[in-house]
């Protein structure tokens, strides 16, 4: 029952807790301390960010692909955020398209 909400639009990757909390209230007009997923990457796609908060605090996750990038929706297909679900999310955070769920890289071996 978990909430997954995706950026439409690429931010500054630059920002931290506070900035993004401030634009999940300014830009997709929401509460961050929902206890909701607020996914966020900047403009090389290479880079997604996601904010969470526990109840007692905020969380940042982040993951940078070394290869490819993660596929958003484009803006003009929704409003500021697009609706995501736990397995769409897990396929995305995979660097898999989550429209469409189909493996686009592996590494042979680690280093």
């Amino acid at each position: 029952g978990l909430e997954i909400h995706l950026a439409v639009r690429a931010i500054d990757m630059r920002k931290g807790l506070d900035g993004l909390a401030m634009l999940v209230q300014s830009v997709l007009a929401q509460d961050p301390f929902l206890g909701r997923l607020f996914a966020f990457r900047g403009r090389k796609a290479n880079l997604i960010k996601i904010l969470y908060w526990d109840g007692t605090g905020l969380y940042l996750f982040s993951k940078r692909l070394e290869k490819g990038g993660f596929l958003w929706p484009m803006q003009y297909e929704r409003g500021a955020a697009a609706k995501l679900s736990a397995r769409q999310l897990s396929v995305l955070l995979e660097g898999i398209d989550w429209r469409t769920p189909d493996e686009r890289w592996r590494p042979d071996r680690a280093g």
